[in-house]
């Protein structure tokens, strides 16, 4: 039914998905002895978060984005992009909701699994993009359980379950980047940039901030193995 590209997209989407339980379920854990390890590594996860965005934003979505727009068009779309997620953010302040982190992950999670879906279309490896779509799901599952869950202590199996399924967004948005998509370059490479300056936004919005803790510099080195992991791959692609 399906050649071995569409199958190698479909898994690696899926990998790159279910990051966002495997988060929420390291979130589970008990408390880690002593405190302080406990706060490095939840400050420590924050970075490796951020470092992954700013590297899928500098490595792939700008990159990719810019080759099919005008000077004009790349900063239209990823101002705009900034500016929606801004709004979003605003939106949930006002409400006061524990789904702000959940908001924020699928906000960038549903764009670049349309971009994974066309770099395979039009040929392009999945590796890179999938490996930092994973690395970034993984810390926003995580943070993303913990916010929500002082309000769903009763449910917290099911807020597993509904991390599980949408992981499975991740082979949807990226088949129809693949089969429809695909075939508008120009409206891809918007959603790309739109994408990037939303995530971009986010990081030093939601994220950056997080990440420092008084007389503790270890976290901060999580941001620096993020970007690395992209570093890396784009070193192996190229």
């Amino acid at each position: 039914m399906f050649d071995s590209s569409v199958i190698n997209l479909l898994l690696v989407a899926t990998i790159a998905g279910l990051a966002m339980p495997a988060g929420a379920m390291l979130s589970t854990r008990k408390s880690i002895q002593p405190q302080w390890l406990e706060q490095e590594l939840r400050h420590g996860i924050l970075a490796l978060g951020a470092g992954a965005l700013i590297s899928a934003v500098g490595l792939v979505l700008v990159p990719k984005g810019a080759m099919d727009l005008s000077v004009f068009g790349v900063v239209a779309c990823f101002v705009s992009g900034s500016l929606a997620f801004m709004s979003l953010d605003i939106f949930l302040a006002k409400k006061k909701t524990a789904g702000s982190q959940l908001a924020a992950m699928l906000s960038d999670f549903v764009p670049e699994s349309i971009a994974l879906g066309a770099t395979a279309a039009l040929g392009g490896s999945t590796l890179l993009l999938g490996a930092l779509i994973a690395v970034q799901n993984l810390p926003e599952g995580f943070n993303a359980y913990r916010e929500m869950l002082p309000k769903n202590k009763k449910r917290s199996n099911k807020l597993i379950i509904i991390f599980v399924l949408m992981a499975l967004l991740g082979p949807i948005f990226s088949l129809i980047g693949y089969f429809f998509l695909s075939q508008f370059p120009v409206i891809t490479s918007g959603i790309m940039l739109f994408a990037a300056g939303g995530i971009l936004y986010s990081v030093f919005q939601d994220i950056a901030p997080q990440i420092r803790m008084e007389n503790h510099w270890l976290p901060p080195l999580g941001g620096i193995l993020g970007f690395l992991v992209g570093v890396v791959g784009y070193i192996l692609e190229s």
